[in-house]
Parts: structure tokens; sequence; C-alpha cells
């Protein structure tokens, strides 16, 4: 089948210039960043019960972890062997890396290039394409507004490294190893999704919402409870966070500064307002991604066999509103996504039980991009990844153990079929340029551009992983033990600390 692009452009610019005339637009009656209208409102139990707790002397919360920022930057290094240690120093008082992660690389001066494993009781084994260890490391990234600690001493000449700490008054060794750690908070129900907002954690499960606070000694404080939370991202710029919440998996959006005061309590104003609405009348939602192109936010959604794209407008109506709609798809979307062509065509991307398909926003023309005819049955497909410096035309789909490079007419780009070792649980693009897989076996870690493996973290049991959402080259997942109880992980990880680990 040949695909043919599409004479006609979506017109961004006149787009943009729609949203933002809605500034000089006011409404027949006063609409605030907290206000909703009846048909908003939803009588649902989960819905409406919000648990208050933790009172005035909850003041560790987001607000305040903002202070506690700081840059950790790697320095150029010689290239030198490597040999693996069991790091023996305190844990954190909110993680630990007992039972779990403590394998650390040390940089040594050494004739031998023999990796050497000290005994040791992690649960996770790292291993590492010795291709990469033959490259001489360039100074690293900073990692900003993460709340990290800089610190670090030089045990001897022969040594230098950094262990990335969560704890950001902690006080440890500094190495380049990716090192995977765990907060000792255990949920009692799973977890579903999670979002970084500031240096802390929004943690959302089958029964609720929290806050995991990474800026002082890992305290959970409830925000929402008796409401599942499937999927959630914190938009700051906007004061909002996006989620699919509640029984009917609707999108609702809450108010940043509403859930902040639910932990500081010191805006009476504040607690008297709704502290969220929804977007449109959606119920059904299965995913949805947000989507900034230059001045424009997006918001594609899947429903049933829907998909729905929405546009941000600003104040005064501060709402995500309509923009274009797609019904009666004959493959029902399971994951999507939205990519600007050359900075000129909209094209949602969905992915279903069939493959992956595309819709031309200007046309409504819906098209396949790719299916694995040699696949009979159903497949479960896990992202869709828009490849860097492609103009928004190649792209990375990942489905089942595999993962096929093709762009957006559907014509293969690489003679490259991705293959993970075994099927993963959950697959995430990480900014590193690299793509992560979690199976039940082992975390797989490969380049973005060419679908190589980079290195393997080996489970020494079974256990069932899902990716929660990454920053600066920190990674946070989640772990489901017996009984639903959950744990929440994170490592980092980067180019950089892949040479030298």
């Amino acid at each position: 089948m040949v695909f043919v692009r599409p004479a006609r452009h979506a017109d961004l610019t006149a787009l943009a210039k729609e949203l933002r005339s809605v500034e000089d637009v006011r409404p027949h009656h006063k609409v605030t960043d907290y206000s909703s209208s009846s048909e908003d409102l939803d009588s649902d139990v989960d819905d409406d019960v919000v648990e208050q707790e933790q009172g005035d002397k909850s003041t560790s919360g987001a607000e305040n972890s903002r202070t506690c920022s700081s840059k950790l930057s790697n320095g150029e290094t010689e290239s030198v062997k490597t040999r693996l240690v069991h790091d023996e120093s305190e844990s954190d008082p909110a993680t630990t890396p007992s039972n779990d992660v403590t394998l650390i690389v040390r940089q040594t001066q050494s004739s031998s290039n023999t990796l050497q494993k000290h005994k040791s009781s992690s649960s996770f084994t790292p291993f590492i394409d010795p291709r990469l260890l033959q490259i001489s490391p360039s100074s690293g990234s900073s990692l900003n507004n993460m709340g990290f600690s800089n610190d670090g001493r030089l045990q001897d000449p022969s040594r230098k490294g950094s262990v990335v700490n969560v704890n950001p008054i902690n006080t440890r060794p500094q190495s380049d190893t990716p090192e995977i750690r765990k907060y000792k908070k255990r949920f009692n129900s799973e977890i579903l999704c999670a979002a970084l907002w500031g240096v802390n954690l929004l943690v959302g499960t089958e029964s609720g919402l929290m806050l995991l606070d990474r800026s002082g000694q890992g305290k959970v404080y409830p925000l929402i409870n008796r409401r599942r939370f499937q999927q959630m991202d914190v938009l700051e710029g906007l004061n909002i966070l996006v989620t699919i919440s509640g029984k009917k998996n609707k999108l609702r959006v809450y108010y940043l500064s509403w859930l902040r005061n639910k932990i500081l309590h010191n805006d009476p104003e504040v607690e008297k307002k709704q502290g969220w609405t929804t977007v449109g009348e959606l119920e059904g939602c299965v995913h949805y991604k947000v989507v900034k192109y230059e001045r424009i936010k997006f918001l594609v959604i899947a429903l049933k066999n829907v998909v729905e794209v929405y546009a941000w407008a600003p104040k005064p109506y501060h709402k995500f509103m309509a923009f274009k709609s797609f019904g009666d798809l004959v493959h029902k979307p399971h994951l999507v996504d939205l990519t600007v062509e050359e900075g000129q065509r909209l094209k949602v991307i969905y992915g279903s039980c069939s493959g992956f398909h595309a819709v031309d926003v200007d046309s409504g023309a819906v098209y396949d991009i790719y299916l694995p005819t040699h696949i009979q049955t159903s497949i479960q497909t896990h992202a869709i990844i828009i490849l860097p410096n492609t103009e928004g035309i190649e792209l990375l789909v990942c489905y089942e153990d595999e993962g096929v490079y093709v762009n957006t007419y559907g014509r293969i780009t690489k003679d490259v079929v991705l293959q993970w070792g075994e099927m993963p649980t959950s697959v995430a693009y990480i900014r590193s340029n690299q793509i992560m897989g979690w199976g039940e076996k082992a975390i797989e870690i490969r380049s973005l551009e060419t679908g190589h493996l980079d290195g393997v973290f080996m489970h020494k049991r079974a256990q069932q992983l899902k990716f929660l959402c990454e920053r600066n080259d920190k990674v946070f997942f989640a772990s489901v033990h017996s009984g639903g109880v959950s744990q929440v992980y994170f490592m980092t990880l980067g180019r950089s600390n892949l040479l030298n680990w």
C-alpha cells in the first residue's frame, strides 16, 4: 500500500492565534481556576469523598521541597578499569538498598580488566555491554531541580565517582554507576501511576492519591481516598494535575494549589473552593497524552472507539477545550500520541490489538502504519515513541516483545527489529536517548536509535514491575508484591552513567 502525503495542512498558526484570542474575550459570568459548572459535579462516592488528614503540622510538602534544589555534575574521568563492590555505607532514612540494590561500580586504576563481583544480597544484578566500557566518558550533564545532594568525597587518589542519593541532605561517596534503590514505604494497594511534582512524587493507587515527600524522611501524605487513579501528569505551569480516575475512568483535572493546601492547610479560601473539574463529559477513558507544540498544549485521548483532541485555552477559560473528534474507529485505541510533521501537519498515532494506526487531523483520514501480520492473535501494544530530530515523522512502535522503526506514512525506516529478551510489562522512552523494558526476569536498557542492548539488571527472583515516570534521567518504577502491596523504586540512568558502568 502506498501512502500519499495529504494536500491540506493543519494551520497551527491560526490555531495558536485562535486559542490566544480567548484572552480578549470575557465570559458572561466570572470563571476562576476552581470553578466548574453543575454538570461537572459527580455524585459517585469515589468522586466526592476526600479525606483531609495531616493537619497544620504537615509542612514538608511540595511547596517547601522546591527550595531543596541543587545541581549534580560528573567531571571528566580517565579511561579506567572497573570492578563491582558492595556499598557498605549507611542507607538513607527514606530509602534503602538492603535486599535490593547496593551493587555499585567504582573506578580503579588496575591492570586487570576483570569484573570482580563481591558477595551481595542485591535482588538486581547489573550487566553491561563490554564495548561501552572501552569508551572514555565526557563531562556529565547537570541534573536540575531534583533536590539531590552535591556532596562527595575522594577516599583515595585512585578513586572517584558519585552515588546519587534521593535525600538532599545526606552525604554519600560519589560514583557514575546506575544504582537502583527503593523507598521503605509500602503501599497497601497496587500503584498504578505516579508523577513528579517538584522534587516530590504524586502516587496514584487503586484506592487513592498520595504524595511521597522525597525532600525529607520519605513521609507519605494522603490527598484523596477511595478513588482509583489510573494515569496522571503534572503540568505545574498551568497549576493542574491531569488524571484518568474514578470508577468510570473520567478525565479529571485537579488544581495543584488545592492539593498543596490539603497538606499545608494555610489558605482557608482555597479550602472553600472545588479543587477539580472534568474535561468535557468524557467517560471510559483508556489512555491520554499531553503534547506540547510551541505555545500550544494538546491533550489527545483514547476512548472505547473514539479519539478526542483537546487544546488548552488560557485564562479566563483556563481549561482544555474540544478541538477535534474522530469516532467509529475500526480498531479500538489502547494507547495514543500526537505528532506534528515538519511543523505543519497534525497526526494522531494510536495502537490497538491489531497494530498501529494514524489519523490525519486535517482530513480525518484513518490508515494503518504497521500491522504485525506474523502474529495471528491480538497483540499487546506497549509504546509509541516519536524519534527526536526526525521532524515528527519517524517512530519506534513497541508491541509484544518487539519494536519496529516506521514513519507516519507506514514505511519501514530501518531494517532492524528491536527484540526484548522477554515480554516486557512496561516500555518507556528515557530522555538519555534510551528505552527501558521491565520484565519479570530483568530490566533492559537499550539504545533508542539502534535497539542495541546497553545494559541489563537481572532479578534474583521473578517479580512484576511497572514504569511510573522519569525526569532528568531519574527513573521511577513500582513493584507489586503478594497481597497487592507495592513499593516505589528509583534509579539514575544516563548515557554517561552507562559508559562508566
